[in-house]
C-alpha cells in the first residue's frame, strides 16, 4: 500500500476529519500516558458530542479518559487502573463510578495484553494463569475457565479477545503514504492489530518513506494498519511524546485540581481553550 497516491490522499486528514471517524458507542482503545496519548483529540471528541463510547485503556488510562467521563461520553471503562500519575487520582473517574455514572471492567495489564493478542492471532481467547482466586476473576463474568487439554486437572483462565472498534494513539512522526514510527512502544501495534480502524495524531509528516530506510523501518507501524493520519504538534500534551517532549506535570495538577472541583473549573479543559491558549503563547 505504501507509495500508492490513493493512500497518500486518503490516511492523512484534518484533526477534525480524523476524530469524526470515531463512532458513538465505538469501543475505543487508548494508551497509558507514557506510550502516546493523542490529547489534541480529545477536546474534537468532546465537541462533536461522540458518546456511548466504551473505553479499553491499554492496560491503564489517566487525564484522557477522565476528560471523556468528564465531558459525559463514556459508558464503560475496561481498564487495570486510572490515574493522573504524579499529578494524583484521576476525580472525574472517581465520581463517575461513586454515582454509577459508568461500568467498571476490572482488568490486569497481562489480560489486557492477552485480549488484544488474542484478536490480533484471530482466536477466540489466550489462556492465562495467576488470575485465579481473584476478586478480579470473580467479579469478571465475560471471563471464563479451560481446562489444559494436555495436562489433566490444570485449569487456567480463558481471556476473551478484545476487538476495538478504533485504536487512537499519538507518535512522533508518520510519512506521507500512511506508516508511522512506533519505535519501542510496541503496545500501539498490538492495539492497531487489534482495531478495526487505527487512528494517529503525529507531532511531523514527512516525504521520506520511513519503511525504505533500515534505521526507522523496525520501529514503524506500516500503512496497512493505519487508517488515517493527522498532523497534530504538540499533540500528546500535557503528557510526554517520546524524543519530542516531557510530561508537563504542572498542567496535569492544574487539570486534577480543575476536575477536582468540577463545573466551571472544567470548562477550559473540556472546550480545548488550554489546548488553544497554549499554542497562542508558544506563537507570540
Amino acid at each position: 500500500m505504501a507509495g500508492s497516491g490513493a493512500v497518500m490522499m486518503s490516511v492523512i486528514v484534518s484533526l477534525e476529519a480524523l476524530v469524526s471517524r470515531i463512532r458513538s458507542g465505538d469501543r475505543l482503545a487508548v494508551p497509558v500516558d507514557y506510550a502516546g496519548v493523542s490529547m489534541a483529540a480529545t477536546p474534537h471528541i468532546i465537541a462533536q458530542g461522540i458518546d456511548g463510547l466504551r473505553l479499553v485503556c491499554v492496560p491503564t488510562g489517566g487525564m484522557q479518559v477522565d476528560m471523556l467521563i468528564a465531558a459525559g461520553l463514556v459508558t464503560s471503562v475496561e481498564t487495570s487502573a486510572i490515574s493522573l500519575g504524579e499529578a494524583g487520582g484521576a476525580p472525574s473517574f472517581a465520581r463517575a463510578v461513586k454515582n454509577g455514572d459508568i461500568t467498571i471492567m476490572d482488568a490486569t495489564c497481562p489480560a489486557i495484553h492477552a485480549g488484544l493478542m488474542a484478536a490480533q492471532k484471530g482466536v477466540p481467547f489466550l489462556p492465562m494463569r495467576g488470575l485465579i482466586g481473584t476478586d478480579v476473576l470473580a467479579n469478571r463474568k465475560d471471563w471464563g475457565m479451560v481446562d489444559n487439554p494436555f495436562a489433566e486437572g490444570d485449569r487456567m483462565v480463558a481471556i476473551p479477545a478484545i476487538h476495538p472498534d478504533r485504536a487512537l494513539f499519538h507518535a512522533g512522526l508518520a510519512d506521507r503514504h500512511g506508516n508511522v514510527w512506533i519505535g519501542r512502544r510496541r503496545e500501539l501495534a498490538a492495539m492497531a492489530y487489534a482495531s478495526k480502524e487505527t487512528l494517529v495524531t503525529v507531532e511531523r509528516i514527512v516525504d521520506e518513506d520511513l519503511l525504505a530506510d533500515e534505521k526507522t523501518a523496525a520501529g514503524v507501524l506500516p500503512s496497512l494498519y493505519v487508517d488515517a493520519v493527522a498532523h497534530a504538534p504538540g499533540g500528546a500534551w500535557p503528557y510526554a511524546c517520546w524524543g519530542e517532549y516531557g510530561t508537563d506535570v504542572g498542567a496535569l495538577s492544574r487539570y486534577g485540581a480543575a476536575a477536582g472541583a468540577g463545573g466551571d473549573a472544567l470548562t477550559p479543559w473540556l472546550s480545548g481553550a488550554e489546548w488553544t491558549n497554549r499554542a497562542e503563547g508558544a506563537a507570540s
